[in-house]
């Protein structure tokens, strides 16, 4: 017999800034790493005033992680230090590993309209910190939609629902990362891994994810699942629209510090050495 997930703790991000001033809300971050494992932070950025974005994300490092931007709408010009140089546009998702290291910047393209995405963290495994940095720059046609006979839209970018697989491929953690339309009065259940861990944030209208309907969360609100091998999803009056995300956990310790995440302090104070002697690309 299956067994839903029911919600664990409902978060409510905090807005902030970051980079050279972008406006967005943190939903995930140092305070829930270790709740999300292997998630560390998971970043929502909307907004149709260019102000709160256009200072974008300056020239920065990152080691010991994968970051992974998904464009809802607008779209972001990156660089690195490896000489890659690309456009992620609306319905695309980059998947890039930093690994071992890399220094790259990320800066909005304003085309007029909204720019809304998001950005997760995912941790990486002590023995693939110092791997070889990578990309999986995925465009939005690339990327399947299953639709359901009551009208549910279920995008795959990483994982596999109904056997329709993603793009993302060959990622540690067995990531899956869905973007879920519903509409009014409709139901879903998405199985899930039982030693995974499973979060949703939904950003358009409301939903309840437990058999009784008490559970419901709206817009804006993200939810941690306990133990259980689905969740259940129904819309009544209203429509929703959310990313559900779940991946293995690791399960080791974490030394974070800015865009550097490691196992020890020992680790970071080396990383920032690096930074200042011109020595932390190892790859290039």
């Amino acid at each position: 017999m299956k067994t839903n997930r029911e919600i664990e703790r409902i978060i409510t991000g905090q807005h902030t800034s970051d980079g050279a001033g972008v406006k967005l809300t943190r939903i995930l971050g140092h305070n829930t790493q270790e709740l999300t494992d292997p998630f560390l932070m998971l970043d929502f950025f909307g907004s149709d005033n260019p102000d709160d974005f256009m200072a974008g994300f300056p020239s920065h490092p990152h080691r010991g992680i994968e970051t992974v931007t998904y464009m809802l709408d607008g779209k972001v010009e990156h660089s690195d230090s490896m000489g890659n140089r690309g456009v992620i546009s609306k319905g695309d998702i980059q998947w890039m590993t930093a690994g071992s290291g890399i220094i790259h910047e990320e800066m909005p393209k304003y085309e007029q309209g909204k720019m809304h995405g998001f950005q997760l963290w995912v941790n990486l495994p002590s023995h693939s910190k110092m791997t070889t940095p990578r990309y999986q720059d995925i465009p939005a046609a690339s990327i399947p939609v299953v639709e359901l006979e009551n009208k549910v839209k279920v995008k795959v970018l990483a994982g596999t629902f109904q056997g329709v697989k993603g793009p993302v491929k060959d990622i540690i953690a067995e990531p899956e990362y869905f973007d879920i339309k519903m509409p009014e009065n409709t139901e879903l259940v998405v199985p899930a891994d039982p030693e995974h861990t499973v979060f949703a944030y939904l950003f358009e209208g409301s939903a309840t994810f437990d058999e009784t309907g008490k559970q419901t969360l709206r817009a804006s609100e993200g939810a941690l699942f306990g133990q259980g091998d689905q969740v259940s999803v129904r819309t009544a009056g209203s429509k929703a629209r959310f990313i559900l995300i779940a991946g293995k956990p690791i399960r080791e310790s974490i030394a974070w510090y800015g865009p550097v995440v490691m196992n020890t302090e020992a680790e970071i104070e080396l990383a920032f050495k690096e930074l200042r002697n011109n020595t932390f690309i190892k790859h290039g």
